[in-house]
């Protein structure tokens, strides 16, 4: 049985097939036989196209560029989250899910056609070199930004190690660009932020990469030592706007938690793919109380560690409703010439739940207040919302996203206040605070 790699997203699933004859699959085999004829009719009717496009076409096209996007347009009119990865895209994948790249330590976004610094990373190159949040990116090796999309813009900024980069910074209080030369060094995304306030440990999960278990591990160990093992009120897993990442990550995530049960299982077109995933014993918190933060952003991975930990009523959910991806995609590679993201499988917490389109409602519902300037602009379609996507498979009832709006004061944080306050007992009557039933 061969396994592949699973990207969320993934673990690795048995691929296999079995065949089992008896006087009543003569029909079938017939059916099946006319089903392939008409197949290679249709794989003749490409051929004709291909070819005209590669005569005919005003301009002399790249032939493997088309082979790629007639491989892509099949995929991509599969669902949403199935695709075709070039050679650079594989590459660039691995990399994302690693964790490690050569480069300069900047968490950035597009913003009107420009790269806005969202937040320079501690210990790196550009937090050495002083560049600050808000920052506004205007040109790499004096190339202008201008008209590149964001992961052009990245890739221009990474490369190999002790090689430099020269940014033009458009900064808002300087009336003058700055210009810094950086030199690129080994970055590690730190997709686990922990901190202490008070009594409480907040564990700020970003995503789910070959580092998110050890360094989720390493930062409740910290938290414990820090506040007093026998003072921690709880934790508070912080999962909004994670987008998700590695399943065997989002796995052993959720078992960080769990001393028993199933976490998550996933099941696929054969029934006999299916599989289930259970936590082992040993808890690393020692059962202390648990608040998990999701909202519209929150999606894939990180609802399989909401939807185990709300299952099981280890965690508190709070926030405001998922994203709603409750499917897995296998990465195929093949051989030197990229590899194939396809969606295999949906996934269902261990009560037997379906998050596709869906998303996992919290215990408690917690509403920000949102800028006068962002309302409206605030929430996320949710997985609902894709045009194409897999439905729920059996229940007809979807739900678009919610609000993935985070203040970045965290005293104007209403959702982080309220996991305190559930943490340390306190109960707050408020109009945008209500409890939610918990689906089964």
């Amino acid at each position: 049985m061969r396994k592949l790699s699973l990207l969320i997203l993934g673990a690795a699933i048995g691929a296999g097939s079995a065949t089992m004859v008896s006087q009543t699959s003569l029909l079938s085999g017939m059916s099946a036989v006319a089903a392939s004829a008409d197949t290679y009719r249709q794989l003749s009717l490409f051929g004709d196209v291909f070819e005209k496009v590669r005569t005919d076409y005003v301009e002399k096209p790249e032939e493997a560029k088309l082979v790629e996007a007639a491989i892509n347009g099949m995929l991509t009119s599969l669902d949403p989250h199935s695709s075709f990865m070039d050679a650079k895209s594989f590459r660039d994948m691995q990399v994302q899910t690693r964790g490690e790249f050569g480069g300069l330590g900047i968490e950035v976004t597009m913003e009107e056609g420009l790269v806005k610094v969202v937040t320079p990373i501690d210990e790196t190159p550009a937090s050495r070199a002083g560049v600050m949040a808000n920052d506004i990116i205007t040109h790499i090796n004096d190339e202008p930004v201008q008209g590149l999309n964001l992961n052009q813009a990245v890739d221009k900024m990474r490369g190999p190690v002790n090689s430099s980069v020269t940014l033009k910074i458009q900064r808002k209080e300087a009336k003058d660009p700055v210009v810094v030369k950086l030199t690129r060094e080994t970055i590690k995304v730190r997709p686990v932020r922990a901190r202490v306030e008070g009594d409480i440990g907040v564990l700020r999960v970003t995503q789910f990469n070959e580092q998110t278990y050890e360094n989720l591990r390493a930062g409740i160990d910290k938290l414990t030592s820090d506040i007093g093992a026998d003072k921690v009120a709880g934790f508070v897993i912080d999962l909004r706007n994670n987008p998700g990442g590695l399943l065997d990550q989002a796995i052993m995530v959720s078992d960080a938690f769990l001393d028993r049960g199933e976490i998550v299982s996933t099941r696929s077109r054969n029934a006999e793919d299916t599989q289930r995933f259970s936590a082992k014993a040993g808890d690393l918190t020692k059962g202390k109380p648990l608040v998990v933060l999701v909202n519209g952003g929150s999606a894939s991975a990180s609802e399989i560690v909401a939807g185990a930990l709300q299952d099981h009523k280890r965690a508190t959910v709070l926030g405001t409703r998922s994203f709603g991806k409750g499917s897995v995609q296998t990465i195929i590679p093949l051989g030197g010439n990229g590899a194939v993201r396809l969606t295999t499988a949906r996934y269902y917490t261990p009560s037997g739940r379906s998050i596709q389109a869906k998303g996992i409602d919290p215990d408690v519902e917690v509403l920000q207040d949102i800028p006068e300037e962002l309302k409206g602009k605030d929430e996320t379609k949710g997985e609902a919302g894709l045009r194409g996507h897999l439905s729920n498979g059996g229940d007809k009832e979807e739900r678009g996203g919610s609000s993935a709006y985070i203040p970045t004061d965290a005293s104007k944080d209403k959702q982080l206040i309220a996991a305190y306050d559930l943490l340390h007992g306190v109960r707050k009557g408020a109009a945008n605070t209500t409890t939610a039933p918990n689906p089964n």
